[in-house]
């Protein structure tokens, strides 16, 4: 809704409760840095996103499997900041250490994939690396055609993302 003081006051409440009541590596915690993160994101507060982000990946690094899908979701939240900030080389590096985890512990035609696909291809795009980018985008297409209906406006996105990213070549 877009009360962001609203959400930061009851996130920082579960926090201070978890804090309390959890060992200091409980992933239990990490999610909450995580969603404070996000509110932090949402808001354009950067710094602070990525400030929580950090912490929930330092918890996540010691508790999960090295494969672990939290892992990936951390990586990926921590990649759109720095996407977001217009530090692509960085943004690249997370989302990859996204992708590598993806595609070992998801089916080929996963819906998450095709995310990550579409967020490495049109990071390419904002680098002018457009050859890059028409090949992850087409992996996103692809895989959005098996596993979506016809209708479903990712399909459309996809393909509009693919046809921008021609049209520059």
């Amino acid at each position: 809704m877009g009360d962001y003081s609203k959400a930061l006051d009851f996130y920082d409440k579960a926090l201070k409760i978890k804090e309390k009541t959890l060992p200091p590596n409980h992933p239990s915690l990490a999610t909450s840095y995580n969603n404070i993160g996000s509110v932090y994101d949402d808001m354009g507060d950067y710094s602070k996103a990525l400030e929580f982000y950090d912490k929930a990946l330092k918890v996540y690094e010691k508790t999960l499997p090295p494969n672990h899908p939290s892992l990936a979701t951390s990586y990926n939240n921590i990649g759109g900041v720095y996407d977001n900030m217009g530090d692509y080389s960085k943004a690249l590096e997370f989302y990859d250490k996204t992708l590598k985890i993806e595609e070992k512990t998801l089916p080929p035609n996963h819906p998450s994939l095709a995310t990550s696909y579409n967020n490495i291809g049109l990071l390419h795009g904002k680098m002018g690396d457009y050859s890059k980018a028409l090949s992850f985008l087409e992996k996103t297409l692809a895989i959005r055609q098996k596993s979506l209906p016809p209708t479903h406006p990712g399909i459309k996105r996809a393909i509009d993302n693919i046809n921008y990213v021609k049209k520059k070549m």
